[in-house]
């Protein structure tokens, strides 16, 4: 097992993230704190009062109205620690549900804000499980671990207080086993501490493994593959079940070694204290006190057992958490942004180059081109060749050095990211459909569009018509990524969605590549007479689609090859005319 011990310092460290959550909860944490420290004091006041009770019985001096009334303060000291037990429980606990609501939203906006490389080096599972479950071990260490530390410390050092009043020479003789449960904790928190955050790192391969399998799932039946996924998720189950063993046995250990020591020491306590108590050096009440009392302590000394498990757990969630809540975005607003009135949708493109984390060749080579407001323009080519390289770098989904990209004459990284996506249509390759209705899924989280802007961009997109038929409309419910509609009207859905905006720049990224070649040609003409003064980016690998356009972009390994309108390309006979060809051959082949 990788070695992920830290120290005691270094574990308290991690959750000054926080802070500010109990700052802002400070003074129903203080009424909870105080609560407790009320119920611990009333609790240390139960053995004063049975001390009384035995020493009144012992000498025969009492009388029922006495013991009437020990019995009532007795009763009355239990409805007070029930009440005060209730106000803590409610308050502590509840500052631990806030914490974890103020994390999980924390985390989640953050991640909102990373770029798209975060998300490519980082498994969807392992987010899930920090969203999860390192979340609710953190909720456990601000709940339950603060009431366990304080009750602890509080309880305990009180309790030892007293007991020393009774007799120091038999406390300090109870205390024997002490440096021996210190010594063992330090030595078994180093265990916990490797062995929680390796258990969180195997869950997290654990989901994620478990998410490609149900996401999968029609792949994995065409393919007959059931009983090998079976086996891949039984052998990761297996592996998450052999470290929490691991970590069983660890704390199968702590447990019984704290109750063990714990009541070494009383058996101590009653030997040499049924003797003090027999000599007359302490009264019978005395005797009984101190037995009371370290059987007080018992909690605190298991408090820290407990202590030592929650806040380790919690420690190593947050350390996977603040490694989220560390990443810092690779594309973000300048410091002062320039504000920008509107988009017209001019776009200059100056000696773009663009390359992948651990590629060694460019993903576009010194690309130059102007793009007019207005303007309709294709970008074609062959696999590979940079094409929706060059789209995602115009909402500035990958970065761009300075100087080589502008709308309408200003440096696209001095434009605010919301300014300049919130003007942008973009239809990617990867289509994407959320669990929702048809209505919610076009609309995408803009109430206030008429419904017949809405009507407008679905018929646009083709997409009406078969809105009709089904039996609710546009309020059917759509089941997880859309799979209950066709890949074609996933791809005329995602449409009408850019659409319905009407932004001053669209952009198809082989958006239509599901539809029939008459379909595309409908919705296309469609597309082009809304948008007349609008401009629009559309990658094809049909010519017939991209023959309508002003112009045309050919890209090859990154680079411009050729630029100009149909007829210009095809008069030049390079591989626009040689796709075009080839694309004739094989529809008159069909």
């Amino acid at each position: 097992m990788k070695n992920f011990y830290r120290p005691f310092a270094e574990t308290f460290k991690t959750f000054l993230p926080l802070k500010q959550y109990f700052v802002r909860n400070r003074r129903a944490l203080a009424i909870g704190l105080l609560s407790l420290l009320i119920v611990d004091f009333l609790q240390l006041l139960i053995p004063l009062i049975i001390k009384r009770a035995i020493d009144l019985l012992t000498t025969k001096t009492a009388d029922f109205q006495v013991l009437l009334k020990l019995g009532t303060a007795i009763l009355g000291i239990a409805l007070m620690i029930a009440f005060f037990r209730y106000v803590w429980r409610h308050l502590i606990l509840g500052h631990s549900r806030k914490v974890e609501e103020g994390l999980r939203n924390r985390m989640y906006s953050h991640l909102q804000t990373l770029s798209l490389s975060f998300y490519q080096r980082t498994k969807t599972g392992d987010l899930m499980a920090k969203a999860i479950n390192d979340i609710n071990g953190v909720r456990m260490a601000t709940g339950m671990g603060l009431v366990a530390l304080v009750d602890g410390l509080v309880l305990g050092t009180a309790a030892i207080g007293f007991m020393m009043s009774i007799s120091l020479k038999l406390t300090l003789i109870s205390l024997i086993p002490a440096p021996i449960i210190v010594v063992l904790t330090k030595i078994l928190t180093r265990r916990m501490s490797a062995g929680f955050e390796s258990i969180q790192n195997t869950f997290s391969d654990l989901t994620e493994q478990v998410r490609e399998a149900f996401a999968g799932i029609r792949v994995i039946k065409a393919y007959n593959r059931e009983e090998w996924e079976y086996q891949r998720i039984e052998n990761s189950g297996r592996k998450y079940i052999s470290e929490n063993m691991h970590l069983a046995r660890t704390l199968g250990f702590f447990f019984p070694m704290m109750a063990v020591f714990t009541n070494i020491g009383l058996a101590i306590v009653i030997w040499l204290g049924g003797r003090l108590t027999i000599l007359g050096d302490i009264t019978t009440g005395d005797f009984v006190a101190f037995i009371s009392y370290l059987n007080l302590l018992t909690w605190p000394m298991m408090a820290m057992g407990w202590v030592t498990n929650l806040i380790q757990r919690g420690s190593a969630s947050m350390r996977r958490i603040n490694r989220i809540l560390y990443e810092v975005p690779e594309i973000k607003d300048t410091a002062q942004p320039r504000p920008v009135p509107g988009i017209r949708g001019q776009i200059s493109i100056k000696g773009l180059s663009i390359r992948y984390s651990g590629k060694r060749d460019d993903a576009l080579k010194n690309v130059s081109m102007e793009i007019g407001a207005g303007e309709t323009v294709a970008v074609v080519g062959p696999v590979g060749s940079g094409k929706t390289t060059l789209l995602n770098a115009i909402p500035r989904l990958l970065d761009v050095p300075a100087g080589t990209l502008f709308f309408d004459g200003r440096d696209i990284r001095e434009i605010p990211l919301k300014t300049l996506r919130k003007n942008i249509g973009f239809v990617t390759q990867d289509v994407f459909i959320f669990s929702d209705t048809l209505r919610n899924n076009v609309l995408f989280g803009r109430p206030n569009v008429l419904e017949e802007d809405l009507e407008a961009a679905l018929r646009a997109a083709d997409m009406l018509e078969d809105i009709k038929e089904f039996e609710n409309g546009l309020d059917t419910l759509l089941s997880e990524r859309g799979i209950t509609l066709s890949g074609g009207q996933r791809q005329r859905l995602t449409i009408a969605r850019a659409l319905i905006s009407d932004p001053p720049i669209l952009i198809l990224d082989d958006a239509l590549s599901m539809v029939d070649t008459r379909t595309e040609e409908r919705i296309l003409n469609r597309i082009l007479r809304l948008r007349r003064q609008k401009t629009n980016l559309i990658v094809s690998h049909r010519v017939s689609t991209v023959s309508r356009t002003d112009r045309t972009v050919v890209l090859e390994q990154g680079e411009i090859v050729e630029i100009g309108n149909h007829k210009t390309l095809l008069k030049q006979g390079g591989m626009y005319a040689s796709l075009y060809e080839k694309q004739i051959l094989e529809q008159e082949l069909e």
